[in-house]
């Protein structure tokens, strides 16, 4: 960041090479796609998302019921980690 709240151009571009250099080679062909396509109009609902409030709408007892039932599988040990799911999901050890 530049001044405070303010972008720095300079710095985001820097922060981009660094992440481009660090992909893994699988990573490489998504990643262009996706840079790619920010600069279509096609991303216009990626903005929109961006830019959409937070949502502050209440509970449903559905949801507290899923909220319950989540906190429980992580009580009891009965989630993986994302990176443990990934392993798993792309046959990595």
């Amino acid at each position: 960041m530049g001044l405070v709240g303010y972008p720095d151009p300079m710095r985001d571009r820097e922060r981009l090479h660094t992440l481009i250099d660090a992909l893994p080679e699988g990573a490489m062909h998504v990643a262009l796609r996706f840079l790619e396509h920010l600069g279509t109009e096609d991303a216009a609902p990626l903005w929109s998302l961006r830019d959409a409030p937070a949502d502050d709408e209440p509970l449903t007892a559905e949801d507290e019921a899923a909220l319950a039932e989540a906190e429980r599988d992580v009580a009891q040990g009965r989630v993986v980690p994302h990176d443990e799911a990934r392993r798993r999901l792309l046959g990595k050890a």
